[in-house]
């Protein structure tokens, strides 16, 4: 750029230069067209900064006219090196296609931004859309995810309480089995009792009758009872220790299912709008998962038919148990039958004996005035006599000695 106004060396600034030759060539020769001042450029600054005059100053002095040129040359201007640097410029073609490179440049710039700007349009586009449609798509995972937790989450409810009641019931048929082995005590300690008893009896009357068979038999019986009815309470202890076994388990896969199901409602509400939401890089690599769909329902249903299957031993359990005490109940009452009819029949027998001695003792006693009363006194003074001695016993003690 000059900063002198107009430039020194223009063709209106100086005089005016005269088109005609002094010296006329040769006519032999054909006239040679030369330029005087030809533009000179060093290799690879054509472009670059070829307008500052300093840059080929240099160069620009050395030029020398050729000697045809010295008789029409110009007297040197005020600035030389102004003029040197005006032969140096470009020409108005060389600006206009400048000029022209730069808009071309700048439009295919403008082209190619405007087709960037398009491109990342269009995969931002893609890529919401593609966000949105996994989005909607673990949304409906989640929601499938959810019914799938509630389902086993509502069966294992189900079969807990169940369970719980099967518990219920097996603790109060143990205190039945309980208590009714210690309620045998009372009728156990009677029939021992009574055989306790009967040996005190004197004599023949020491029989190894029906009620002594009787009465072994009902002790043998209620003996027998009481075993069977506490091993089956002690089955039973065991049982209710599998099934509390079987209820720990369900309790904890319950509890599993209720944090799985809140973590999931939670994954499930979230927004893009939601609060405290964070990037976590690499956390979709992570994978601390033990189980697939699959193998964590087949743990959920196997807990449930462990379950159902140490039911099935309790009910089964439970039925044996009411089944004994039927049993038990009637082999005791019909046990307890027997040794009271025995005892009636022992008791009418030993009546009837007592009733026909008595019978005889009382007819012995009568008739024994009668016979001596018949005698006559030689008889009876013989009689006494041969049978009075000292120390002997009377006359009417006969018969109840013979009783």
């Amino acid at each position: 750029m000059e900063f002198l106004g107009t430039t020194q060396t223009a063709s209106y600034c100086g005089p005016k230069k005269d088109c005609t030759l002094h010296v006329m060539p040769p006519a032999g020769q054909a006239p040679v067209v030369q330029e005087c001042y030809q533009p000179y450029h060093l290799p690879g600054y054509r472009y670059l900064n070829a307008w500052k005059p300093s840059v080929f100053y240099k160069v620009a002095t050395t030029q020398t006219c050729p000697e045809e040129c010295q008789g029409v040359r110009r007297p040197p201007t005020i600035l030389p090196s102004l003029r040197s640097a005006l032969f140096c410029r470009y020409t108005p073609r060389d600006w206009d296609r400048s000029n022209e490179l730069q808009l071309r440049g700048a439009e295919a710039s403008r082209l190619w931004a405007s087709r960037l700007t398009g491109d990342s349009l269009r995969i931002m586009q893609d890529k919401d859309q593609l966000t949105r449609q996994m989005q909607e798509g673990t949304s409906r995972n989640l929601g499938q995810r959810l019914c799938d937790i509630g389902f086993w989450k509502s069966e294992l409810c189900y079969e807990l309480d169940r369970l719980l009641t099967e518990n219920s019931s097996m603790d109060t048929l143990k205190r039945r089995l309980e208590c009714a082995a210690q309620e045998m005590n009372c009728p156990l300690q009677v029939a021992l009792e009574c055989l306790y008893n009967r040996e005190k009896r004197i004599g023949i009357d020491l029989v190894h009758d029906s009620v002594e068979k009787n009465l072994i038999q009902e002790v043998d019986l209620l003996k027998c009872c009481q075993d069977q009815m506490r091993k089956l309470a002690k089955r039973i202890d065991f049982q209710m220790r599998d099934n509390r076994d079987a209820q720990h388990v369900l309790e904890r896969d319950i509890e599993d299912k209720n944090s799985a199901q809140s973590i999931d409602e939670r994954c499930l509400n979230l927004r893009n709008t939601s609060d405290s939401i964070s990037f976590f890089h690499g956390m979709e690599k992570f994978d601390g998962t033990v189980s697939v769909p699959e193998t964590w329902a087949k743990y959920t249903n196997d807990n449930i038919r462990h379950s159902q299957n140490t039911r099935a031993n309790s009910i089964r359990l439970r039925e044996e148990a009411e089944h004994l005490f039927e049993t038990l109940s009637e082999q005791m009452w019909r046990q307890f039958t027997n040794t009271n009819l025995a005892f009636n029949a022992r008791i009418a027998e030993e009546t009837d004996v007592k009733n026909k001695l008595q019978t005889q003792l009382a007819k012995d006693t009568a008739m024994a005035p009668g016979t001596l009363s018949s005698l006559s006194e030689d008889h009876v003074a013989e009689f006494d006599q041969d049978s009075i001695v000292p120390g002997g016993p009377s006359t009417f003690c006969w018969p109840q000695q013979h009783l």
